[in-house]
C-alpha cells in the first residue's frame, strides 16, 4: 500500500469515525443517564456516574404501563410495517410488470408524497380520522401512517420489481402461471432484501412517531411508549434520569429489529442499481 493510500484510508476512518460521534456520543449520554442523579447528568452528560444506581431502570420496568406503551408500539408499528409491505410491494408489481395508459402518470402522482410535509396534513387528518370514528383506537395510528409511508415503499419496490429476471416470469406465464399467483409464488420469496429494507424504515419511523399518536391518541391505555414518556418526567421536577432510562429501556426494540435485518438492507437499497 503507498503512502497516498495510506493517508486517504486514514482520512477516510477518521471521518467515519466522526459522523459515528454524532449519532453515539447521543446515545451514551441517554444510557448512562438512567444511572445517575440529576446533578450529574447537569455536570457531565458523558461522563460515567459515581455510582451505577440501578433504580432508575428498575422502576420504569417494574411499571406495568411501561410494558403496556411498548405493546402499543409494537402493534401499531407491525401493523404498519405489514400493511406497507403487501400493499406498496402490490403496487410496485404493477408499475413493474405491467404497462397501462397513465402508468407513469400515476407513479409521478405517488411520488408526491415524498415531497408532502406530514405535519401539514395533520389538522385534516385529525378531522377524517374522527369522522371515520377512529379516534383512540391502534388503526388511527396504523392507516395514516401506512398512507404516508407507501410513496417511498413503491418507490424502492418498483426498482427492485424490475430488476428480476424477465426470463422468469415468461417461463411461469407459459406454464400458465398469472400475474398474482406470479407475484406470491415468485416475486416475494425473491425480495426478501427489499422487503427487510422496507420493513425496518417503517418500523423505526412508526416507533419513533410522536405527532399524530399524540393528536389521534386520547386514553393512557393506548398511548404508544413516544406518549407514555411524558408521563415518566415527575408532576413538578423533570426527573431526567428516570426519563433517560425510560427512552433507553423502549428504543432497545428498535435497536434489535435493525440489527436482524440490516445484512438484508444494503442488498435491498443497492439491488435495483445495477443491471444484469
Amino acid at each position: 500500500m503507498s503512502r497516498a493510500q495510506l493517508i486517504r484510508n486514514i482520512a477516510r476512518v477518521a471521518f467515519l469515525c466522526l459522523v459515528a460521534s454524532f449519532v453515539l456520543a447521543p446515545m451514551l449520554a441517554t444510557v448512562l443517564g438512567g444511572f445517575k442523579t440529576n446533578a450529574e447528568i447537569r455536570t457531565g452528560a458523558l461522563a460515567l456516574p459515581e455510582t451505577w444506581n440501578l433504580e432508575f431502570y428498575a422502576s420504569i420496568a417494574e411499571d406495568p404501563m411501561f410494558w403496556r406503551y411498548l405493546l402499543n408500539s409494537l402493534l401499531i408499528s407491525i401493523g404498519c410495517v405489514l400493511l406497507t409491505l403487501f400493499v406498496g410491494a402490490a403496487a410496485a408489481y404493477v408499475f413493474a410488470q405491467i404497462r397501462f395508459f397513465g402508468s407513469r402518470m400515476l407513479f409521478s402522482y405517488l411520488l408526491l408524497g415524498l415531497m408532502f410535509p406530514f405535519a401539514t396534513a395533520i389538522l385534516p387528518l385529525f378531522i377524517k380520522v374522527r369522522d371515520l370514528g377512529l379516534l383512540d383506537t391502534y388503526w388511527a395510528v396504523i392507516l395514516p401512517q401506512t398512507a404516508f409511508g407507501l410513496s417511498l415503499a413503491i418507490l424502492l419496490f418498483r426498482t427492485f420489481f424490475e430488476q428480476l429476471p424477465k426470463d422468469l416470469f415468461e417461463a411461469a406465464y407459459l406454464d400458465g402461471c398469472g400475474y398474482v399467483r406470479f407475484f406470491f409464488r415468485f416475486t416475494l420469496p425473491l425480495s426478501t432484501p427489499i422487503l427487510a429494507t422496507v420493513g425496518v424504515f417503517v418500523f423505526v419511523q412508526s416507533w419513533n412517531n410522536f405527532l399524530l399518536p399524540l393528536v389521534v391518541l386520547n386514553s393512557r391505555e393506548a398511548f404508544t411508549w413516544p406518549l407514555g414518556m411524558m408521563q415518566f418526567r415527575g408532576e413538578y421536577v423533570t426527573q431526567w434520569n428516570r426519563t433517560l432510562a425510560f427512552v433507553t429501556l423502549s428504543i432497545l426494540p428498535a435497536i434489535v429489529f435493525f440489527l436482524a435485518a440490516q445484512k438484508y438492507i444494503v442488498a435491498g437499497l443497492t439491488g435495483g442499481a445495477v443491471k444484469g
